[in-house]
């Protein structure tokens, strides 16, 4: 003849959300409750790893577009630099007089400056005579055989030109 003592308060207030429990240890009641939070925390569970599996592959795809894009920058710099490099060999003082022999410049006289009331600052020297600097012509300009040589074009005068509506072309934008 036990009795349980009458609850008071606090206690009073969590005894009812709790299901009243049989002293005979039937497994039917207690189950009953424990089905629902069980399930819960299982889809919790399962949701979590579902969604750490997504976002691991959403960081390799990412990793593997870096890697792509990392390659591909380097390609771009390795062309930006070979070009780079052939510019300045191009722009080289040796390279720009080569080209303009090549092309029959020769060097200039002193040069002559004009201040803006017009008068005359230095005195201005003659270039050098073409005899005296050896003309040096690109191998596309010489004549293939000496028995026929290219015939060279006479020029024609001509009216000034004028842009025709089909080669012209409109201003993006506009």
């Amino acid at each position: 003849m036990s009795r349980k003592p009458e609850l008071r308060g606090r206690a009073a207030r969590l005894a009812r959300l709790f299901p009243p429990h049989s002293g005979s240890g039937r497994p039917g009641s207690g189950q009953a409750a424990r089905t629902p939070f069980v399930l819960l925390v299982v889809l919790l569970l399962g949701g979590g790893l579902i969604g750490l599996l997504v976002l691991n592959s959403a960081l390799s795809e990412g990793s593997f577009k870096l890697d792509d894009l990392q390659k591909e920058t380097k390609s771009l710099t390795d062309q930006e630099q070979a070009l780079q490099r052939d510019i300045d060999a191009y722009s080289a003082p040796d390279a720009l007089q080569r080209r303009a022999r090549e092309l029959g410049m020769v060097p200039g006289g002193d040069p002559a400056f004009l201040d803006p009331d017009g008068t005359v600052k230095g005195v201005p020297g003659a270039a050098a005579e073409q005899s005296a600097v050896e003309v040096v012509r690109p191998p596309e300009a010489m004549p293939l055989t000496a028995a026929s040589p290219t015939p060279t074009p006479t020029p024609t005068p001509s009216a000034p030109a004028t842009p025709t509506p089909s080669s012209a072309t409109p201003t993006p934008g506009r």
